[in-house]
Parts: structure tokens; sequence; C-alpha cells
């Protein structure tokens, strides 16, 4: 049997139709953001849109909480969906709703979006304070409740901060080498080091923004960057999170980007021409075209364990050991 297909980030305008996607793909899992700058109540009419596409589509897609259910959706031929914030926002300022998050499904939280939140600091902010004291108690509750710790979009102290503090490993689910390509979204060396050797997980992204080359990167590069971390890191603690927005509007750009803190779209220092969404490569447009990766990385040198590793198989391992209580 291969090995799993997870996806650990999208945030597509879902619809049947890209359910049916999914299932074309084989893709096992997908990690959704079902929150951005939502409210707790805000967060919640979110769940009971995707109730609504459960209860309507299920022979294609139901909610995951578990490891055991990536594995339920190979038996069954169906995609599992597992829910995660990019911020911090559903909670609030009340520490008690990590545990009723968790009791909701909700299994990655993000400490920060691009700006200062009230747990960290956002990779867009000029300083970085690193973890505050109430991101310290979070990233506690966090690891007792069984919900990981997600620093995609975080600043360097602060990520290398819930490093240390975490007792549990933590992701970064959507990001690429600053070796690589210098986004400020992109993590140094020095993070993606401790990361892996904490046990932690990166997902590669797709995203234009976090790519060499941007939209015109290409399938070799893409995968020859795979290689490179995989022989700094070890394979193992590398998958898939490609930051999927297929069918999202240029509108939704600026929801991510301002919430409600502003009244304007602010990109930080030299990101002024990034506004609308930016063309796919050509190798990558949805979630029929997993198995371009799969193939770009057996070119590239790694052999089929590693590979299936990366495509999935270590997801589904960091699933197993962090999504129940400590």
């Amino acid at each position: 049997m291969r090995a799993p297909l997870i996806d650990n980030l999208q945030y597509a305008k879902f619809s049947p139709e890209i359910f049916a996607q999914m299932r074309a793909g084989g893709v096992d899992a997908v990690h959704v953001t079902i929150a951005y700058h939502e409210s707790f109540r805000e967060m919640v009419l979110n769940l009971e849109q995707w109730n609504r596409w459960f209860e309507a589509h299920p022979d294609l897609i139901f909610k995951g909480t578990t490891g055991a259910d990536v594995r339920l959706a190979r038996e069954t031929g169906r995609t599992a969906i597992f829910f995660g914030f990019q911020n911090p926002s559903p909670i609030e300022d009340d520490i008690g709703l990590v545990e009723i998050c968790h009791q909701l499904g909700i299994r990655f939280m993000q400490l920060t979006y691009n700006n200062q939140s009230l747990l960290a600091t956002g990779c867009y902010e000029d300083e970085d304070t690193g973890l505050t004291r109430m991101g310290k108690q979070v990233v506690r509750e966090m690891n007792r409740v069984g919900m990981v710790v997600d620093m995609s979009h975080s600043a360097e102290r602060s990520t290398l901060e819930a490093i240390a503090h975490s007792t549990r490993p933590i992701a970064i689910t959507h990001a690429n080498p600053s070796w690589w390509h210098k986004a400020l979204r992109n993590k140094s060396d020095a993070v993606l080091k401790a990361l892996t050797e904490s046990g932690g997980m990166v997902g590669f992204s797709v995203y234009p923004h976090h790519l060499a080359g941007g939209s015109s990167c290409s399938l070799a590069d893409f995968c020859g960057m795979i290689a490179e971390a995989s022989r700094r890191y070890g394979s193992q603690h590398l998958g898939i999170g490609t930051d999927l927005c297929q069918g999202q509007p240029d509108s939704v750009v600026e929801w991510m980007r301002v919430g409600r803190w502003s009244k304007v779209i602010d990109y930080g220092e030299g990101s002024a021409a990034q506004a609308g969404f930016p063309a796919m490569p050509t190798w990558f447009n949805g979630n029929r075209d997993f198995g371009n990766i799969r193939a770009g990385l057996l070119k590239a040198g790694l052999d089929a364990g590693e590979v299936g590793g990366i495509m999935g198989g270590n997801w589904l391992r960091f699933y197993d050991e962090s999504f129940g209580p400590a």
C-alpha cells in the first residue's frame, strides 16, 4: 500500500468540486485553516459550515481529529479534514478556550499571523520581543491538551522561544528555508535546525511568494530544495503544507493581511507589490497535482521511503504523537 498523502495546510475556497479533486488526487488528509482573524463565535460559524459539508458529502470528506482518522480515510476512500487557526484570535484573551477549541476539533494554532499577538511576534513586525507571559502559558496549555504550536508566520526569536519552551515538538506547517528564498515568511537555518532537532516538523509551501523564482519556480528547483533540506535536517522531519488558496478571490488577501487592525493593506517593508493572489507554478494548481511533487522528489535523488515520508508518512507519525493529551 502506498504511503499516506497529507497536505498540512490549505485555505482554498472549499466546495464539492475541490473535495472531488482531493479524491482524484488521492489526498488522504488536509489540514484546513478555519480562522485568520475571527473571534471565537465567528470561528464557530465556520465550523457550522464544515459540519454542513460533512453531512452533505460523507462519501468524500469527514472530520479528522486523530492519526487513526487518516488510516480510516485510506480504508474508505475519503479525505480526513483537520482544523487549524492561523492566528490565536479565536481564543481571545481566555486561556480556557484552548481546551474548548481542542474539544471542538482544532489541532493546530499559530501563535501569530504576521503581526504581534497577545502570545508572540509576527514576522512583519520591526521588533521581535519573543513569547509573552500569556504566550508561555498558552504553549503549556496547548502541550497539555494536544494542540500543536504552529509558528509559520512568527518572527525568529518568538519561534526559537516557542521551540525551547514547548515540552512537545512544534510545527511550521507552511514555509520554506530562507537560504533558498529570502521571503519574510521563510525560516532561517537556525530555526529549522532547532525545530527538527527537537522533533518538530516543517511543511514546504508552494505559495509563489515563498518560492525562489515565484510563479516561475521549476519543479526541479523546488524538489532540489527539499532534497537539500533532507540532507541538512533529516527527511523524517519534512512534509508538505502547500498553502493552497485555490479559487479564493483577491479580496481574501485583504482579509488575511488586514483583518480589522488596519484600514489599508500593510505588507511590511519591501513587500508592497504583493497585492492579490499570484499565479501558481504550472506543476501545482490543486489537489490533483501531488503526483508531480512525488515524481520530482524521486528525480531529485530521494529514495522511495524518504519520499513516502515527505508526502505524508511523517505528518501521520506527528499526528499520532501530538493530538492527544500529554
